[in-house]
């Protein structure tokens, strides 16, 4: 598997809501950059590890991550490795035995950002799914396809809402294409 090293550089919000975020992943030259949608949940762990406070290293990622590091030496990896009903996949491997746990992206993405184990994104997935990254961009588009159901729903009624047709349209054409996956 072909694939692309990324960082976490940012948490940014969706214009309208509260409860959904945006986590901006970019690669390590910073030339494209990745959006991968997460709950306020994982907004406030992030947020508290940006902020980091002395008492972190007491929370239970970071004592797992201490832990673990204690008892194996093996190495691992994480890998965002598809796009699935709007969510990405991911996944922690033991790179030794070759061991794969699937694991919530938000999750793999904090568990990047708390210890030392690399990110990744397939690079087929980079490709289709990243934009350019620019340093100071004032927003961010987001393909319609790494949109969660819910979100989508939301953004239908919006669209409809706002008499803008035409991205309602594309947002039902979404919906449509989802069911027909199922």
């Amino acid at each position: 598997m072909n694939k692309v090293k990324v960082n976490f550089k940012s948490i940014s919000e969706i214009v309208g809501t509260s409860d959904i975020g945006l986590l901006v992943l970019v690669d390590e030259k910073e030339e494209r950059q990745l959006a991968v949608t997460c709950d306020k949940q994982m907004i406030h762990q992030l947020s508290l590890r940006l902020q980091q406070a002395p008492e972190m290293e007491k929370l239970l990622p970071e004592v797992l991550v201490q832990v673990i590091g204690k008892l194996s030496d093996d190495p691992f990896e994480l890998v965002i490795s598809a796009l699935k009903g709007g969510e990405y996949k991911a996944m922690l491997i033991n790179t030794s035995t070759l061991d794969i746990v699937p694991i919530k992206v938000g999750d793999a993405i904090l568990l990047s950002v708390i210890s030392d184990i690399p990110l990744f994104v397939e690079q087929g997935l980079m490709l289709r799914q990243s934009i350019p990254y620019t340093v100071q961009a004032k927003g961010m588009r987001i393909p319609v396809n790494a949109l969660t159901d819910e979100m989508l729903s939301s953004a239908l009624a919006k669209a409809v809402e706002d008499e803008n047709y035409e991205l309602a349209t594309h947002l039902r054409d979404e919906i449509n294409r989802r069911k027909a996956d199922q």
